[in-house]
This record gives C-alpha cells, sequence and structure tokens, in this order.
C-alpha cells in the first residue's frame, strides 16, 4: 500500500506543479529524458542482472509480448474501422499493449501473493514489457509518428535505446557480483522511476480533454483492463492450464494497468500525448478496482 500512496502522491503533485505554473509548459520532457536515459537503464542493470532465468520464467515472460502482438493487431483493426489517426492508433498500441507490471505490478503482486512472486514479477517486467517496449515498442512508435520511415534510422534507434543497452549489459554482468557500492547506486537511481515517472504523467494530463477523447479512452482502456487479458487466459487456458501460482501470476501481470514507460516514448514520439496521458492517468486508479477482480477470477478458474 505505501508503493500505491507514492504513485497518487507523485500523479498529484505533477498535476498540481503543472497547475500552479511552477513549472515551463513541456517540463515533463526534462524528467522523460531523465527516466530513460538514467532511472530505468539503472533499474533494469539491478534486478535482470541477478533475476532467476529458468525456462518456465522466460516462458512466462512472454505473455507480455503476446499481448503486445494482440493489441497490435486489435487497434490496427479498430483504427482502419473508425478511421482513427495513425498517431492515435500507434498510442492505444503501446498503452493498451504494455502493462505496468513494475510500479503497479509489483507492489499487487505483494499484495495478493506475498513476497515470493515478485521475482518472477521482475523478470516479466524486464525480459517481457521493457524489452518488448525497448524493441518492437520503437519499431511501432517510429512507424505510427508521421515521420518518413527509415529502416537504418529505426535500427539506429533501437540499437541505442538506453534501456535495451542496460538489458544487454546486465545479461553480460550476470556472472559478476556488484560491489556494494555499485547496488547501492543502483538502487537509489532505480528508485527515482516511479515517483518522476507519474509526475510526469500528472504534468500532461488535462481532465479537461476528457470530453473529448471518452470514446477512444474507452477502447484503449477496455482492452487493456478486460479483453486484452481476457483473450490472454483464454490462450493459457487452451495451452495448459492455470494451476500453478506462476502462471497466475503471469496472468496477473497481464491485467495491470497501461505502462508509464510506454507513454513516455509514444509522447517523444508525438503519438496523440494527451491520449497517451490519459490512457495512463485514468487507467491506473481504475485498475485498483479491476486487478483485483481478475485476482478473484484467476483464483477461481
Amino acid at each position: 500500500m505505501q508503493n500505491l500512496l507514492l504513485l497518487a502522491v507523485c500523479f498529484g503533485a505533477g498535476m498540481l506543479l503543472r497547475r500552479s505554473g511552477r513549472v515551463p509548459e513541456g517540463g515533463h520532457a526534462a524528467l522523460n529524458a531523465f527516466i530513460i536515459h538514467v532511472s530505468l537503464p539503472a533499474l533494469i542493470l539491478l534486478h535482470l542482472q541477478r533475476a532467476p532465468l529458468t525456462g518456465a520464467v522466460i516462458a512466462s515472460a512472454g505473455v507480455a509480448w503476446v499481448l503486445f502482438a494482440l493489441s497490435a493487431a486489435f487497434f490496427l483493426v479498430v483504427g482502419r474501422a473508425a478511421r482513427l489517426a495513425p498517431q492515435t492508433v500507434g498510442a492505444l498500441t503501446l498503452t493498451g499493449g504494455l502493462a505496468n507490471t513494475s510500479f503497479v505490478g509489483i507492489p499487487m503482486i505483494e499484495a495478493f501473493y506475498g513476497n515470493g512472486g515478485v521475482a518472477l514479477g521482475l523478470v516479466i517486467d524486464q525480459l517481457g514489457s521493457y524489452l518488448a517496449l525497448a524493441t518492437l515498442g520503437i519499431l511501432i512508435a517510429a512507424f505510427y509518428s508521421g515521420d518518413r520511415f527509415c529502416a537504418q534510422k529505426v535500427v539506429r534507434k533501437i540499437a541505442t535505446f538506453p534501456p535495451l543497452i542496460a538489458v544487454v549489459a546486465a545479461f553480460a554482468l550476470r556472472p559478476c557480483e556488484y560491489p556494494e557500492v555499485m547496488t547501492a547506486l543502483l538502487t537509489r537511481l532505480g528508485d527515482t522511476l516511479a515517483p518522476l515517472a507519474l509526475a510526469s504523467v500528472g504534468m500532461q494530463l488535462r481532465l479537461s480533454e476528457l470530453k473529448g477523447y471518452r470514446s477512444k479512452l474507452a477502447i484503449g482502456l477496455a482492452f487493456k483492463l478486460v479483453l486484452g487479458p481476457a483473450l490472454i487466459l483464454g490462450l493459457v487456458l487452451a495451452a495448459f492450464g492455470v494451476e500453478s501460482q506462476g502462471t497466475r501470476i503471469m496472468l496477473f501481470e497481464a491485467a495491470m494497468a497501461p505502462m508509464i514507460g510506454a507513454a513516455i516514448v509514444a509522447s517523444e514520439h508525438r503519438l496523440d500525448p494527451p491520449l497517451t496521458a490519459l490512457m495512463v492517468g485514468i487507467g491506473i486508479p481504475l485498475s485498483f478496482l479491476t486487478v483485483p477482480a481478475w485476482f478473484f477470477v484467476l483464483e477461481r478458474v
């Protein structure tokens, strides 16, 4: 509960700072740059370097990729049927297909499944959600951004995306033991991610724009919080069932709110920034109702 309270306070602080005029217009961009280049790589280097990597655990991370693929297909079809702008389709694909498996997901796992499920949650987060964002997410963001699509430029963006570099470095450093000072440094830097990310979203959120985005927001959140997890549950049931707690945690993570990092990447590529802010700003509080409902369902399947 302490982590969730922190999210709420930082989100509200971001909104208040923007309303007070103490932060210049576009001030969130500086926070986003720090998150992408410092906070997130530090978190990846800290946790992925020592996370357990069994076959079953790695397979669990694959669910995040499947959910993202389903999102891309769903919003492509919906976008064409509803004649949505490419930037809107891109925003919905990123925020509707990538779950907040860390800052909402990890506290939720602790609350509903205990500390024993946190390690699995971290691997799903790093090898699933964030690795998908660092590769396919950048590709989709570039495709829908409206800029001239250049394969060489996109490959360069993916290869130089700091979180992906951190993933590669974390794997290379797995045989090593971090010095205590490095662990402490990475911990402190990684801890800045959640408060800065929520403050950034709060700065971008304008509830006055909700009226013009209600239908798009409803479609995006309906997929992320209800339809997407239901499709994943159906696929898992058809394949091997949900008898183990690890499988339940994997499905539980798929039901989380939209990913803050995905909203930041979408915003940086000018993918309908008001909609991306609303998806996170409305989706996270709403998930406090839908996620417990999914726990109830998973425990009774």
